[in-house]
């Protein structure tokens, strides 16, 4: 019988993925465990290991004694020691298209809000005023702006697909794709200081790497355009919050909307939270029904095939397993 340990889950319960695997004769255990002491114990003798949240650090790894696969609920694996696990044979996998529509949707409905500043606006009108919450020149039309797009994975184009019928003129930076590419879908490919310095509204689209960490940062905000407006559903530590926090302070950056956060959660205290130019939710940009349940279906069947010895889809770290 095969164990397979979860590390953490933000679901009522793990009644899919023991539904999966427990019909094919696994033992599935859950837990919140975030700290090593309680995830050394929890996958030392696991035989597969799924994490959602959990910091799996080489520490963890290395602690690992029967892992034929480490799976993550989501796109991201940036908190998983990729390296280590690769050095031990132990591919890691990930879900990357389980809930494009549902990014592409919220990146959307970021760009409007900020660019019709509706919080400002309900606020205003919550406290019994009426007409504009802010200056005539603050509220903008899309097909006037020029929106850049940093990465164009799944999402990215997803994104890029539902911003042309609102016509505004779209940049498009990824160092894996063709102007030819690009072109095709109504964009135009530059590089990164030409996106920054050009673009009115700039949304984040791209993995965390050693490249893209802390890509907006002190230094980069003072090249981007004044008064742009910066989106990130990305991943967390794409932005330094600290640098964009002053330059929204300053009124260098307009306005921002921000679905992930470096650290998670956004500490109660952070000045964010209290300006009527930022938009925030809580890592959501994911949500629906039909994408988590999809999400967890595909988890446990990788686990499962895995286990099986059968080829796995999506490893991340370069391991070669299968037939």
């Amino acid at each position: 019988m095969f164990k397979v340990a979860i590390t953490d889950y933000t679901f009522p319960s793990l009644e899919i993925e023991e539904g999966i695997l427990g019909e094919a004769g696994c033992t599935v255990v859950g837990g919140q465990c975030k700290t090593p002491e309680l995830l050394i114990p929890l996958v030392a003798d696991a035989d597969a290991v799924i994490t959602q949240f959990a910091p799996v650090t080489a520490e963890i790894v290395n602690a690992m004694e029967k892992a034929r696969v480490i799976v993550r609920y989501g796109i991201g694996f940036d908190n998983v020691a990729c390296d280590v696990a690769r050095e031990r044979g132990i591919p890691v996998c990930n879900v990357p298209d389980y809930c494009i529509d549902e990014v592409a949707d919220h990146t959307l409905a970021f760009i409007l809000s900020m660019t019709r500043r509706l919080r400002a606006n309900c606020t205003h009108m919550v406290k019994g005023q009426w007409g504009l919450g802010v200056s005539l020149a603050q509220m903008r039309a899309l097909r006037d702006q020029t929106v850049g797009v940093v990465g164009l994975g799944r999402i990215g184009r997803a994104v890029v697909e539902r911003l042309r019928p609102f016509k505004p003129t779209i940049l498009v930076t990824d160092p894996v794709v063709s102007v030819e590419e690009v072109a095709g879908l109504g964009g135009t490919l530059v590089g990164i200081e030409e996106l920054l310095t050009t673009s009115d509204i700039v949304t984040l689209h791209c993995p965390s790497t050693e490249v893209t960490r802390d890509m907006i940062n002190a230094e980069s905000i003072q090249t981007m355009k004044s008064g742009s407006i910066l989106i990130n559903v990305g991943r967390g530590n794409l932005v330094e919050l600290d640098a964009l926090t002053t330059a929204l302070q300053s009124g260098h950056i307009a306005a921002a909307a921000l679905d992930v956060f470096e650290p998670e959660p956004l500490p109660v205290d952070s000045a964010l939270l209290s300006m009527d130019n930022v938009v925030v939710s809580s890592h959501i940009a994911s949500a629906s029904l039909k994408a988590v349940t999809t999400l967890r279906e595909s988890v446990a069947k990788i686990a499962l095939a895995a286990l099986r010895g059968e080829m796995l889809p999506n490893i991340v770290n370069g391991v070669v397993v299968g037939h």
